[in-house]
């Protein structure tokens, strides 16, 4: 690994960074592309990163805008591997084309075009989605006892979305599909790997004022431990944080065939639940609890989705983390920046974030 380069997009969201750090701590130079200074500023801030007193390993790409044309063709250059972390959550915008899917699939498009150009290039792994591989139109009315799996297939969704989420799954759905066709037609001198995860939960350690917890994926877990309360079923697919950003970096190693696809959710084929992390805390925090400092009375129902990850386990060699120990690790941080910020805070909404 000596010398070699991974560019990293989506470097300072949740994920990214963590994919950032793992790929630092296995031994890569990593060249992490963010919006600003400020948002490389955040990444060198962090204590995992202090930690590692990279030095010359870890330096910045500016890229504002990732939907723009040729948006990385400098950033590409030189780099043997691609992590493409970028895209849209769940909620970016009122207007799903324009803030959800178009980045998704424009974004990972012009990363693919962009490796076209670099002949050092040798493999992009890239984050899709579970929800890229199932028919959201079908499951969001009623739930299915299919068992899909990361190489599962459907086609593209369009318009009307009856929910953000709906539109989000629409635009992981036709960016995997791109990636597929581009594969197909252009056959480049590099290989793709698709990570496809779950929710993902876990300690975001870029975030260091309480009122910031709920932002990303985490909401989903943390909001009814906080007392939020949500009559939208989601699905009950969980992956922990680190889980994630690990196999990112696993699948780059050469070792490692090429050209796959790896899904991710902790608690076997049947997932979890998301209102279990109430009773987490309650066996872990009993006294912030009592306190009220987690009130751990809120609800979040849960809709069963049946998903097989176990190839990724097997061929990576991994053991996929639990869904307690992400709840633990949100739960735990938050407290942290609670006691620091004096015991009271008032935790912005998810609309707000």
């Amino acid at each position: 690994m000596t010398g070699e380069i991974v560019l990293v997009t989506g470097a300072s969201g949740h994920m990214g960074f963590r994919a950032v750090v793992n790929a630092l701590e296995a031994g890569y130079h990593v060249r992490a592309a963010v919006r600003n200074q400020a948002k490389a500023d955040t990444i060198l801030a962090a204590p995992s990163i202090k930690a590692l007193v990279p030095g010359k390993k870890l330096t910045f790409v500016f890229v504002p805008d990732i939907i723009a044309d040729g948006a990385y063709d400098g950033a590409v250059k030189d780099v043997t591997y691609i992590l493409h972390i970028a895209s849209p959550l769940a909620g970016a915008g009122d207007d799903y084309e324009r803030d959800t899917i178009q980045p998704a699939v424009k974004g990972t498009s012009g990363v693919l075009k962009s490796a076209l150009k670099a002949p050092t290039v040798k493999r992009i792994v890239i984050t899709s989605s579970i929800v890229a591989v199932i028919p959201w139109n079908d499951f969001i009315m009623e739930e299915t006892d299919q068992v899909f799996t990361a190489d599962d297939r459907i086609p593209d969704s369009y318009p009307p979305f009856v929910h953000h989420f709906q539109a989000y799954a629409a635009a992981k759905t036709r960016a995997l599909n791109v990636t597929d066709k581009f594969m197909e037609t252009e056959k480049p001198h590099f290989e793709v790997s698709n990570i496809m995860p779950s929710f993902f939960i876990g300690k975001n350690e870029l975030i260091t004022d309480a009122k910031y917890i709920l932002s990303g994926t985490n909401n989903v877990a943390f909001a009814p431990v906080l007392g939020r309360k949500s009559d939208f079923p989601n699905p009950g697919a969980m992956s922990h944080v680190d889980d994630v950003a690990k196999v990112h970096v696993l699948a780059l190693d050469p070792k490692i065939k090429g050209n796959q696809n790896f899904g991710l959710m902790s608690g076997g084929v049947a997932g979890n639940k998301w209102a279990d992390s109430i009773e987490i805390v309650k066996k872990h925090f009993p006294e912030a609890v009592k306190a009220g400092r987690l009130p751990a009375n809120g609800a979040q129902p849960t809709k069963r989705l049946l998903i097989d990850t176990s190839k990724t386990d097997k061929i990576l060699g991994i053991k996929q983390r639990s869904y307690e120990d992400a709840v633990v690790s949100v739960a735990e941080h938050y407290l942290e920046l609670l006691e620091k910020a004096g015991g009271k805070v008032e935790i912005l909404a998810n609309d707000d974030l």
